[in-house]
């Protein structure tokens, strides 16, 4: 395991309070279904995907937890929920019905 991915853990454990709030800060602004995890999971992908373990500093840790938006968030999970779509899959004879509305 790679001293970024225990960093990452420790991290996750240390500012769980701070992801709850953040979390609790969506759900008022209508994102019902989101988690710490995938608050986590964003800054992990998308935010942190250049950095270092230098540049995980505490600090810089939770100014990146209260900086996310929601529509940050949702662009991020939009376009994964793209990259994992499988466009080419049949559809069955109701699937068909519902896309041309009969």
């Amino acid at each position: 395991m790679s001293s970024l991915v225990v960093q990452y853990e420790k991290l996750f454990n240390k500012v769980m309070p701070v992801l709850a709030m953040r979390k609790a800060d969506f759900r008022m602004e209508g994102l019902k279904s989101i988690t710490e995890q995938d608050i986590w999971r964003y800054l992990v992908l998308k935010k942190w995907k250049k950095y270092s373990e230098a540049d995980l500093a505490l600090h810089k840790v939770i100014a990146d937890i209260f900086s996310l938006t929601a529509a940050q968030y949702m662009t991020f999970s939009q376009v994964e929920e793209l990259k994992t779509s499988n466009w080419f899959a049949p559809i069955n004879e109701d699937e068909l019905k519902l896309l041309i509305g009969r």
